[in-house]
Order: C-alpha cells, then sequence, then structure tokens
C-alpha cells in the first residue's frame, strides 16, 4: 500500500541536525534539534505534522520551479505547510540571496541555487546548512538512490550542502543524414570525431564540421569533457593541473576543432549561438549539454530537427569521461527558524514520486530508479535516454574549476584555449601562466 507524505517523513522519529557552519569560516558547533513527540496511533492517522508551519522557498525562473509549483497544494494539504515561493532570474536570484544571507537573514528557508558556481562561497560563509543526517536518517527516502556524480556536485568539504534537481551531461549532438551519407559511424573516440569533422567539413557550401562553445569563460564547462577524457583535470589535490601534457593535448583539440572547423565568429559564441547555427543545418556536430537538446530537436527552432542524433561524449586517453553535474539544487538557509518544516519540504521535493512528475515534465532528474521507469522518461526522446544514463554511470561530477572565485578561474582556463584557436602554437608557456594564476585562486580559497 502507498505510503501518504506524513506517513514517511518519520514524525515520531528524533532528527539530529548536522553540525551548522559558523559564518565566515569552515569551522562548526554541533547542535540537536528537540526530538518530536511521538503520537499516539490515532493521531498520526489525522494530524498534520507541521500543521500551522510556513516556510519560504526562493526559485529561480527554470522549468522545475514551474512543474513544482502546481505540486506544492497536495503538499500543503498532506503537512499543514504553507509554502510562500518567490521566483527571480538567474542572476537576480544569486544577487538575493547573497544580500539576505549577508545580512544574517533567516529567510528563505529554502532556496535552489547553483552548486558548482556559487555552492563553495555559500557553503564557506557558513549559508547552507548541512543535510547529511537529514537525508541518511529520512524514512523511506533512499539517498542512494541519486547519483554519485550528481551528489558530487552538492557536496562541499565532505559534507551535503544540498539536494540535486536538475542533472546535465555533455554529449555529442550530430547529424543522423549527413553522417549516413557519407558512410561515417557515429564517432566514439575524439580521434574519429576530429576525422569525421574534417571529412564534413565543406565551408563553400556553408557546411561547418564542429561547433561549440568558443567564449573563453562559457567554454570552460563544455572543454572540461575533453580535458577529463584525456586523463587531466583542472586541479589535482591541492595543486592546479591545467599545464600537464595531457591538458594542453584537450584544450588543443578542442580548440583546433574550433579554429579549422568551425564557422565564422565562433570565438564570440556561447551555447544560444551554437546552437542556433547547428539549428539551422550548416554544422555536421556539435558538443554541448544534453538538457538544451530541445534547441536541436523543436521543428519550431531547428530546420534540422528530424536528423538530430545524440551520442556518448568520444572517448580519449582515459576513456569516455563527460562531466555529470547537478546544475540546480535546493539547499536550506542556515539560519532557517523551521528547519524541520524545510527538511519535509525538500524530503518532498526530492522524493521519488515528485521526482517523476517533475521529470515528466523534461526537468532530469538525479534518481537512477526514475531513470529505469518508461513513464520517467517520456518528457525526452526516446534516442537520448540511454546516452543520459550511460552518461551518469561513467561522468565526472565538476565541469569547472570547484573554487569560491569561479569567474576568475573559468577566465584562466578559457584563456588558454582561446589562445589555440587564436593560431598560438607555443602554448606551454599560455599554460604555465593560466595555472599559476588557478593556483593563486586556490590558495587564497584556504585563506577565506
Amino acid at each position: 500500500m502507498k505510503k501518504s507524505f506524513k506517513q514517511w517523513i518519520g514524525v515520531s522519529t528524533t532528527v539530529v541536525m548536522a553540525a551548522t557552519v559558523v559564518a565566515g569560516c569552515g569551522n562548526t558547533s554541533t547542535k540537536t534539534e528537540q526530538a518530536t513527540t511521538a503520537p499516539s496511533a490515532a493521531a498520526t492517522a489525522n494530524a498534520k505534522p507541521f500543521a500551522g508551519k510556513t516556510i519560504s522557498l526562493v526559485t529561480a525562473n527554470h522549468p522545475w520551479a514551474e512543474a513544482i509549483k502546481p505540486l506544492l497544494p497536495d503538499f500543503e494539504k498532506e503537512t499543514g505547510i504553507k509554502v510562500n515561493v518567490e521566483s527571480f532570474f538567474e542572476d537576480q536570484l544569486t544577487q538575493k540571496l547573497t544580500v539576505q544571507f549577508t545580512s544574517g537573514s533567516a529567510t528563505p528557508d529554502v532556496f535552489m541555487y547553483r552548486p558548482l558556481q556559487e555552492g563553495k562561497l555559500f557553503y564557506k560563509n557558513g549559508w547552507l546548512q548541512p543535510l547529511d543526517e537529514y537525508a541518511q536518517k529520512a524514512k523511506d527516502y533512499d539517498f542512494n538512490d541519486f547519483s554519485k556524480s550528481a551528489i558530487g556536485s552538492t557536496t562541499v568539504d565532505a559534507k551535503l550542502a544540498g539536494i540535486p534537481i536538475i542533472t546535465e551531461q555533455e554529449i555529442l549532438y550530430y547529424r543522423k543524414d549527413l553522417l549516413q551519407k557519407a558512410g561515417i559511424a557515429v564517432p566514439k573516440t575524439l580521434e574519429e570525431l576530429t576525422a569525421a569533422v574534417k571529412k564534413l567539413h565543406d565551408p563553400k557550401n556553408e557546411m561547418y564540421g564542429f561547433v561549440a562553445r568558443g567564449q573563453r569563460s562559457p567554454l570552460v564547462t563544455q572543454v572540461s569533457s575533453f580535458l577529463y577524457s584525456e586523463g587531466a583535470d583542472f586541479t589535482t589535490g591541492e595543486k592546479a593541473s591545467i599545464n600537464t601534457p595531457e591538458a594542453l593535448k584537450a584544450f588543443t583539440t578542442y580548440g583546433t576543432l574550433l579554429k579549422d572547423y568551425a564557422p565564422p565568429g565562433v570565438l564570440n559564441m556561447s551555447w544560444p549561438q551554437a546552437f542556433g547555427i547547428f539549428a539551422q543545418g550548416k554544422v555536421a556536430f556539435l558538443t554541448d549539454a544534453n538538457s538544451l537538446y530541445q534547441n536541436a530537436t523543436d521543428p519550431a527552432k531547428s530546420k534540422i530537427s528530424d536528423q538530430v542524433g545524440f551520442a556518448v561524449f568520444p572517448g580519449g586517453k582515459a576513456g569516455s569521461k563527460p562531466y555529470s553535474i547537478t546544475s540546480w539544487g535546493l539547499a536550506m538557509n542556515t539560519k532557517s527558524a523551521n528547519k524541520d518544516a524545510t527538511w519535509a519540504f525538500i524530503q518532498w521535493a526530492t522524493s521519488k514520486d515528485i521526482v517523476l512528475k517533475t521529470q515528466q515534465k523534461g526537468n532530469p532528474g538525479a534518481r537512477a530508479s526514475v531513470w529505469d521507469k518508461p513513464e520517467g522518461t517520456t518528457g525526452f526522446p526516446a534516442e537520448l535516454i540511454p546516452i543520459i544514463k550511460e552518461s551518469a554511470k561513467t561522468g565526472v561530477d565538476h565541469d569547472r574549476p570547484t573554487v569560491i572565485s569561479v569567474g576568475e578561474a573559468r577566465d584562466a582556463v578559457g584563456e588558454i584555449v582561446q589562445k589555440v584557436m587564436t593560431g598560438e602554437t607555443n602554448l606551454q608557456p599560455v599554460a604555465d601562466k593560466a595555472n599559476q594564476a588557478l593556483q593563486t585562486i586556490m590558495d587564497k580559497d584556504k585563506t577565506r
């Protein structure tokens, strides 16, 4: 028999809070909340566990938020919790959260955030409540159902800083018709990709072999899969490592594909421009996030919507290692006055049943069990499902340097690739300089 939410949130169990981060440093102090008195069986069956409680939820203007809002009345009815919702554009959201948390505000109680963009800063400042104890002890929550890479994205200093709600991986998009006509198999390695790109590149007829993000900062997330697949990473332990032979090979491959086989103006392209020209039917291959697939497959946006193929990111020396990340998560304000009620919401919103419903609306979640259900994949093209599942298994949990000053770090990395794109042949000095810049950023993090 299916349990109602109020039965499985464990209202009669003791909730032990995880260590609360002291604002402004990595030190912790232990805080244990009062155990909830176990009600009688009759009371449990009829009472709303959090009757009269109100929590504030702040979201981005994002499809996940639009999918969750119609479901809130059911949550409120089951628990007695009133959820007040505010939504903002991404940059406005970060600004609002920063201002409120800096002032020590107890609201919002729960909020959407970008773990790899601001997670480390928010956690180091003491704004994110660690959720380890909540998640591990939650009744019937099945925390182990979340993909390892997705949880890796929301983990800071070995603490669970948030729960994944939106995931994405880098994949290969390609033109089925062009490959079929040329007798080219779908590339499984970066060498095969390069060979196929060369063969299909025909700029005289406005057909280009490859496109991807070329802007200095935006390209960093997409070159990351090239980096990992060659056996490299942005950092190794406490050291920056973007000047190793493996890293240089990855940057050179990506930069050369864009320099020699991309459409004009690629230096100024982020994902909208890259997808735009691919959708116009002028490019054979594109590497980017799977979450953006509708920009290529929607007939209203794409001239080649019925000819778009999907493939696992091509392998390098280390095999196929695309990023597989949490792009959006839910987090709890450390200063929330309603932590139990806030966790009840997070637990509900990221439960198997609700992830199924939000995923059916095209929001790629982090629960393996939902991806394994046919009804959990109805919001995605059938050909894309196995690509997503395979990428989640082999993927890496970050797509940029995991530092506080993310923007500075991305600029340092992106500079190397853009030098390749503009014809620089002596790359080692460029990489050494960028590596030192990244190391300085990492060292600065330690003093915050």
